[in-house]
């Protein structure tokens, strides 16, 4: 096991953080409605993850440009939309940290996390699909989830926000 520093998130000076990975699904939506509740209830601040993954297999040069451009733009309107939605659900205090990284989801979570001691929890979004959870719930939450940095709440895709809000 890694000899990492503790956080020390609750000391003056300190604030603990509720990362939530962001896209366009409906899971991502639930996350954030948890994350910003628990903020709302705990105090704290609320950073909001889009990771732009490299292309697979690009040989030119402009349409990799391109790709990544389009990528910031659609970030950029992710985190809108979500901050829409934050006002809309009655959360027009809380504003969002808002970071773009470019790399493969997990590595750039744990990079992040490493990075910014004030992150004390990640919020994942678990999907209702019948295939399973998700490739990242899956990966984080299974063979990483002992050793993780910190502790990971995983919310269930199908809850209501009524049921979100009796939990957080």
């Amino acid at each position: 096991m890694a000899n990492r520093e503790p956080r020390d998130l609750f000391t003056a000076g300190h604030m603990r953080k509720f990362l939530v990975i962001v896209d366009e699904s409906p899971e991502g939506e639930t996350a954030l409605y948890y994350a910003a509740r628990r903020v709302h209830r705990t105090g704290g601040g609320l950073s909001l993850l889009f990771v732009i993954e490299p292309m697979e297999m690009t040989h030119w040069l402009g349409v990799e440009e391109t790709f990544r451009e389009e990528q910031y733009h659609k970030a950029r309107a992710v985190f809108r939309l979500r901050a829409r939605k934050l006002k809309t659900w009655g959360f027009e205090e809380i504003v969002p940290e808002e970071i773009i990284r470019e790399g493969h989801l997990a590595e750039e979570i744990v990079k992040l996390i490493e990075e910014d001691r004030e992150v004390g929890i990640l919020v994942l979004g678990a999907s209702t699909d019948p295939k399973g959870p998700g490739p990242l719930v899956s990966s984080l939450a299974g063979a990483k989830a002992g050793t993780f940095p910190i502790p990971i709440t995983i919310v269930p895709g199908n809850l209501t926000l009524e049921e979100v809000n009796g939990l957080a």
